[in-house]
């Protein structure tokens, strides 16, 4: 195998090669590396990790809005809950009109 110095550039043929990706194993001049994670990686490569660092974390992204949705109806239940358990408290007689004649027609 040829030395470092005798390589040229994977993506520029008349460059010379300045360092080797250690995910494609590539030879790649200046412009065509960089340095992520303390080591030298070419652009696809670094492309290829960071996809896939984002498909981790969007793995559970799902999972908010199913928990909010499901929040959502807990409260909606207990307003409702409890609107009804108002409305049973409130005596007959206020729902056959009778509440006020007692009080006021009776003279008590």
């Amino acid at each position: 195998m040829a030395s470092l110095a005798h390589q040229r550039c994977f993506h520029h043929s008349l460059r010379e090669a300045v360092a080797r990706c250690p995910e494609c194993r590539h030879f790649y001049c200046r412009e065509c590396i960089t340095e992520h994670d303390d080591r030298v990686i070419c652009a696809n490569c670094l492309r290829k990790l960071s996809v896939s660092g984002e498909t981790q974390r969007k793995s559970f992204a799902w999972l908010m809005p199913v928990v909010q949705g499901a929040a959502g109806l807990v409260v909606l239940w207990a307003i409702f809950y409890f609107f009804g358990a108002a409305l049973l408290a409130i005596p007959s007689s206020f729902h056959e009109g009778t509440v006020w004649v007692d009080k006021w027609w009776k003279g008590e």
